[in-house]
């Protein structure tokens, strides 16, 4: 037995021992009650109302850049809109602005900042210097959204050289840090920067990619040669608009349909018969306002499904308050691809979502879109141009009529090109 125990003493150390131990030791269940879910950036949403563009219709580009920032996972928490005759060309916006700007960032912690147009470098390098915070520009949250949405390694390759063109004339923002010679025993001469470095490995990376492309074309072009049997129809519009959900309808397929923007980026062919006449109907990626010129150069094999379809269905949202504009910019991204002369049937949708505001009677103000009822929109313009129907895909409105003019159009274009078969149809 030791000589040197103190029962007293022991007493004490377990007292202590006590008194420094958790009262109580957490569960299972307790210790494992953490979120999985990712955390939403914070964001601050800023715009320039150049002349001749309304502050109703800058909210409404913002708006829009806020579901962008939705689909990319994060949370817009401030707007800040300045009204110049056009955007400045150091810093987007005016001194002060930009003071007020970092006024917001500082009180509400956000994590980075978003500007509505595409930024050049020297903005986007003045604008980090002034808030000390990440700017991201429109070009590259739809190019980020993109790179998440891609799913299959044709969609990847594409996004990726997107990325890189676009990456390439900003790497004096992103790598101003390495901007140094070489040095080492033997590498003591006029050498390379980094950033050169970089540069040239960027180069080679696109030129590589670009080649990838050219035989993703060439096997996309046999495809397409494979199916000139049959009448090709497209389906095209804005983002979000329900191209999918369309595709859905008429081809009793399970494309992915979701209420965020750019929920599709792969092309889709499904064989649709309507009545006895067979014909393919290919869902494409949604067109934007300020649509990144580089992914229309890299989406080339699949906007070529466009280009080569026999007929365009232009799904138009009919709720959403600017489709006027969504329509001219589908339009002008038709031209831009060599599409703009297709024949064309506007189909206007989500006719079950749209509201109209019910003037009253002593109401002496012009009227206003907003005023129009339903049977208004079809007959103007909208209702009235070539062909054009008005459904819900959602709720399966008008979709019979859809089918019938479907099959009317598509024997059309079937007849002109196979005259000695029209008695099978």
């Amino acid at each position: 037995m030791n000589s040197n125990w103190n029962p007293n003493k022991q007493g004490k150390f377990r007292n202590s021992i006590a008194e420094e131990a958790p009262a109580k030791r957490p569960t299972p269940q307790e210790r494992n009650t953490f979120s999985t879910a990712p955390v939403q950036e914070k964001a601050l949403l800023v715009s320039v109302c150049p002349s001749g563009q309304t502050m109703e219709r800058t909210e409404e580009y913002l708006d829009e850049l806020a579901f962008l920032l939705e689909t990319a996972g994060g949370v817009a928490l401030k707007r800040v809109i300045q009204k110049l005759e056009r955007p400045d060309t150091r810093t987007y916006v005016g001194s002060g602005k930009l003071d007020e700007i970092k006024e917001y960032k500082n009180a509400l912690e956000v994590d980075f900042v978003v500007v509505d147009d595409e930024l050049s470098p020297a903005q986007l390098r003045n604008l980090e210097k002034e808030l000390e915070c990440r700017i991201l520009d429109r070009t590259t949250l739809i190019l980020d959204i993109f790179a998440k949405r891609a799913r299959t390694s044709t969609a990847r390759t594409q996004v990726e050289l997107a990325q890189l063109q676009y990456m390439l004339p900003r790497l004096t923002r992103m790598w101003t840090h390495l901007e140094r010679q070489r040095g080492g025993i033997g590498m003591r001469g006029p050498g390379e920067t980094q950033i050169e470095t970089d540069r040239r490995l960027i180069k080679e990376k696109i030129t590589l990619l670009k080649q990838q492309l050219e035989k993703i074309n060439t096997q996309k072009t046999l495809q397409r040669k494979n199916r000139e049997s049959l009448v090709r129809v497209a389906l095209v519009g804005y983002t979000n608009v329900g191209k999918s959900t369309l595709m859905n309808l008429l081809s009793k397929s399970d494309v992915l349909a979701e209420n965020k923007l750019f929920a599709t980026l792969d092309t889709t062919v499904r064989k649709v018969v309507v009545d006895n006449l067979p014909f393919l109907l290919t869902d494409t990626v949604g067109f934007i306002r300020k649509l990144p010129t580089q992914l229309v150069e890299s989406f080339k094999s699949t906007l070529d499904e466009v280009v080569e379809a026999d007929l365009l269905l232009h799904v138009v949202d009919l709720s959403h308050p600017d489709h006027e504009e969504q329509i001219a910019a589908v339009n002008r991204t038709l031209e831009e691809i060599g599409a703009a002369d297709k024949p064309v049937i506007m189909v206007f949708n989500k006719i079950d979502a749209y509201t109209f505001v019910e003037k009253d009677a002593d109401d002496l103000s012009p009227m206003t879109r907003a005023n129009w009822t339903l049977e208004m929109l079809q007959e103007s313009w909208m209702g009235k141009q070539g062909k054009s129907i008005f459904i819900s895909a959602a709720m399966r409105q008008n979709i019979d009529a859809l089918r019938r003019m479907l099959y009317e159009e598509v024997s059309r274009i079937h007849a002109i090109r196979y005259p000695y078969n029209n008695f099978l149809y």
